[in-house]
């Protein structure tokens, strides 16, 4: 069986020249729209030029800092603790994710810190420097042990210090520990309370969301007066940055 094919009209050069030079439309063709995040279509975008792909642009960090409700800490603070209900903040931000991807997370720290967590984890979301995960303290009913052992990132909690009897400085909201997993509080005899942990007992150790001494995680806390765990002796804290020591 044959096929008969269609004969195009002729065209001289001059009109060649006149289509490349216009828009598919007024060409006689269509162009597809994109749509907005809206789902509203935008206007027809003109032909590109570019042969390579355009990069996926990275939604920007944010944060917002608001006051916090007794709900909200119902098993971090009581009365008696170091800091009043009133002194905290719960900063809402952005992370980066192991998974590659931005995620929100939240913290509740002294309201006299809040700038200094807000430029630090900015720098943190700039790097992609990955967090396994964050939230309040309060989803494990205030349970620090429950809090590290699924890998959670999180700051105040009305506790004493671990192993002694004065006050943590995250019952002051000026302490954040960061990856308890990757970054494992070690006794001094080089042992971890967490299982899942003791691959990460050492220093150095090139691994994501691992905190090596010197590091530029460190040096972010330390433009902004924060001390890291990583350089007390004889144990080392390498989840912990703390803005008066302790």
């Amino acid at each position: 069986m044959s096929t008969k094919t269609a004969r195009l009209p002729r065209v001289t050069g001059a009109l060649v020249l006149v289509c490349l030079a216009a828009t598919a439309a007024a060409c006689g063709g269509t162009q597809a729209s994109s749509p907005t995040l809206s789902g509203t279509p935008a206007p027809a975008d003109p032909i590109p030029t570019a042969t390579s792909p355009s990069p996926t642009p990275t939604a920007a960090f944010a944060a917002k800092v608001t006051e916090v409700t007794r709900n909200e800490v119902k098993y971090s603070w009581r009365p008696g603790c170091p800091v009043s209900l009133g002194d905290l903040r719960k900063v809402t931000l952005t992370y980066w994710g192991f998974d590659d991807k931005p995620h929100t997370g939240e913290l509740v720290v002294n309201k006299a810190v809040t700038g200094d967590i807000t430029t630090v984890f900015k720098k943190l979301y700039d790097w992609r420097f990955p967090i396994a995960r964050m939230q309040l303290v309060d989803v494990y009913k205030g349970s620090d042990f429950d809090s590290i052992e699924v890998d959670n990132t999180s700051a105040f909690n009305c506790r004493p210090a671990t192993g002694s009897s004065k006050w943590s400085q995250h019952a002051y909201g000026r302490a954040i520990d960061i990856n308890p997993r990757e970054n494992p509080y070690v006794s001094s005899d080089g042992s971890v309370a967490h299982t899942n942990a003791r691959k990460f007992a050492k220093r150095p150790l090139d691994k994501p969301g691992v905190i090596n001494p010197g590091d530029r995680v460190v040096k972010a806390f330390k433009a902004e007066g924060w001390e890291w765990g990583g350089y007390w002796t004889p144990i080392r804290d390498y989840q912990h940055f703390s803005k008066a020591g302790g």
